[in-house]
């Protein structure tokens, strides 16, 4: 395992898989692509890989909005012959002739076709290996059946179930006796011979890709600890309502809400989100329920995790504590744009969106969500050891929750255009707490490129409120970098990057993990948060590691130079 000590300050960097091009490309970064994008960054003094969850995710294709706490997503696979034993050449060279390769490879990614292409490729090999697998080979599949087999029994007759309905998740639309594990299960018993042998193909089939993606994985984290590259993952705050869990575990959550976010002013993508905030559709854990078998679903998931990644960043650490939900589903969104409050509770019996358990707005209240998220960060260290539990502790932040985080030794995200405190325009880097990450953006924001150019073209505003405002801003994100403030403003170039990038490797905290595109100083953007649409979850980089190599020389010999000034160059 590479030193992750605290007592020295790393360099990463951020990448969505789905978004890396590897020089063998189906449309979309897998494990192969990921290995290239380590080597790449490991050659660049970089020593941390940090990469958005890899669970499998539902018709949206969001990576956050998962049908499985466990599995993987079929899509990482990388399925060429050379990295999937089971799969011929011929079958390989048939198959993609059916698919415009050139046009998917060029494209951001099309998850129909890069779907379809992949179950098809898989399909392939998993009928090579029920045909010529070897004994070893065939031991070794029923070796990981049986490791697995408490998540990945009901999975795959879930995920069998999907394919059946169309490669639908939606439960509500399958049939009432599907809805669930015990109604799939005596359904089943009612089968023909015939269709009975047909589901457990399907389901040995989904086991099988499993297999693979695991397989693959490890050799992934295997290629990182080689280059001395510590590699990153995420745990989504939350499952889909259509997942799988709530499928075969309905009773550890609470469905009769949609967990999501509270407004905040710094998205304003969608009026929707500026009035109500985020509805993400996730159902709430009943956590009473969860604790009766002490957290056995939470600790499945963690180890598996561990099992994965050196460090480990758990999404919305604040939802933790407590946890902003609506009593209506993200479907009926539309129906409460631009009411009243009373208007809105005329539709829902009374219920509004707010925090639950309960809200801040007491002391005693307070208090109890702070023991409440306590009692949650400790039971995740006794299985992710301190600190290489991340907390992604952003948004409108309680008082009581840093000071917990701290106590535990559990290191925070510092974001510094948003780290604000008295008498100076932003913190200081410089005062952050070593057990902290650093960055300018999470894959929900715009990168440095875009919001300077944003407040650039503001400080030209006729309203002189607004222009002196935005000004104010790029001069406060300059005095955090150590420099003084310009003459004129001007748009990002050149000049901007070098200082952005010298002022976030500088600070204090432990790790400095910008986005690949601050590091590029390019302007591509992964998500925006409340859009729905083929802009999310779909831009990919310009070029392979290879590529990025010729095309920002100038870019990565200032990153270079950055990371040995500020003590972050990996030996």
């Amino acid at each position: 395992m590479p030193d992750l000590s605290p007592d020295q300050r790393i360099a990463g960097v951020l990448a969505p898989v789905f978004a890396l091009r590897g020089s063998q490309d189906l449309g979309i970064g897998d494990t192969l692509a990921l290995r290239e994008f380590a080597t790449w960054a490991a050659r660049h003094g970089l020593r941390v890989v940090q990469i958005l969850p890899v669970n499998e995710s539902g018709a949206d294709n969001s990576p956050y909005n998962i049908i499985s706490s466990m599995a993987l997503d079929p899509t990482t696979i990388a399925t060429f012959p050379d990295e999937l034993p089971d799969l011929r050449k011929a079958d390989f060279k048939r198959i993609t002739a059916g698919f415009d390769l050139r046009a998917m490879r060029a494209a951001s990614v099309r998850y129909a076709e890069v779907k379809k292409l992949k179950r098809a490729l898989l399909a392939a090999a998993h009928a090579t290996f029920c045909e010529t697998a070897d004994a070893e080979r065939q031991a070794a599949f029923d070796d990981f059946i049986h490791q697995h087999d408490e998540w990945l029994t009901p999975y795959s007759l879930y995920r069998a179930l999907v394919t059946l309905h169309g490669e639908s998740e939606v439960l509500c639309d399958w049939p009432e006796r599907q809805r669930t594990l015990p109604g799939a299960l005596e359904w089943i018993e009612t089968l023909t011979a015939e269709n009975r042998h047909e589901i457990e193909r399907l389901s040995d089939f989904h086991r099988y890709v499993q297999w693979i993606a695991f397989t693959q994985w490890q050799a992934v984290r295997d290629h990182c600890e080689r280059l001395g590259v510590s590699l990153m993952g995420d745990v989504p705050v939350g499952v889909s309502v259509y997942s799988c869990d709530v499928w075969s575990e309905p009773g550890v959550f609470d469905l009769t809400r949609s967990s999501g976010a509270p407004p905040e002013k710094v998205f304003k993508s969608d009026p929707f989100t500026e009035q109500w905030g985020q509805n993400w559709g996730f159902p709430l854990y009943d956590w009473f329920a969860m604790s009766r078998d002490d957290f056995a679903w939470w600790r499945r998931r963690l180890r598996a995790m561990v099992a994965m990644f050196d460090l480990i960043r758990v999404d919305h650490a604040l939802g933790f504590f407590r946890i902003y939900s609506f009593p209506w589903r993200p479907e009926r969104n539309a129906e409460f744009l631009d009411l009243t409050e009373d208007e809105a509770k005329a539709l829902t019996g009374g219920r509004l969106p707010g925090f639950m358990p309960r809200d801040d707005s007491t002391p005693d209240n307070e208090e109890q969500n702070r023991r409440h998220g306590e009692v949650l960060f400790k039971l995740m260290l006794e299985e992710i050891a301190a600190p290489r539990l991340i907390a992604e502790d952003l948004g409108v932040v309680p008082p009581y929750v840093r000071p917990v985080l701290e106590r535990l030794e559990i290191p925070g995200f510092k974001i510094p255009q948003w780290e604000r405190e008295p008498g100076c325009p932003l913190t200081p880097g410089g005062t952050y707490p070593r057990l902290s990450l650093a960055t300018y953006a999470t894959h929900d924001h715009p990168p440095v490129h875009t919001f300077w150019n944003a407040w650039f073209a503001l400080t030209k505003s006729s309203k002189k409120a607004e222009a002196l405002h935005a000004r104010e801003e790029m001069d406060a994100l300059l005095a955090f970098c150590g420099e003084l403030p310009l003459e004129k403003p001007h748009a990002f170039d050149s000049d901007i990057h070098a200082v952005t990038m010298r002022g976030l490797m500088a600070a204090n905290s432990w790790l400095a993990i910008p986005m690949i595109t601050d590091i590029l100083g390019t302007e591509d953007r992964f998500n925006v948060p409340g859009a729905i649409g083929d802009q999310n979850w779909t831009a990919r980089l310009a070029t392979t590691a290879a590529g990025i190599d010729r095309n920002h020389r100038l870019e990565l010999k200032l990153l270079r130079q950055i990371l040995t000034q500020t003590g972050r160059m990996a030996k």
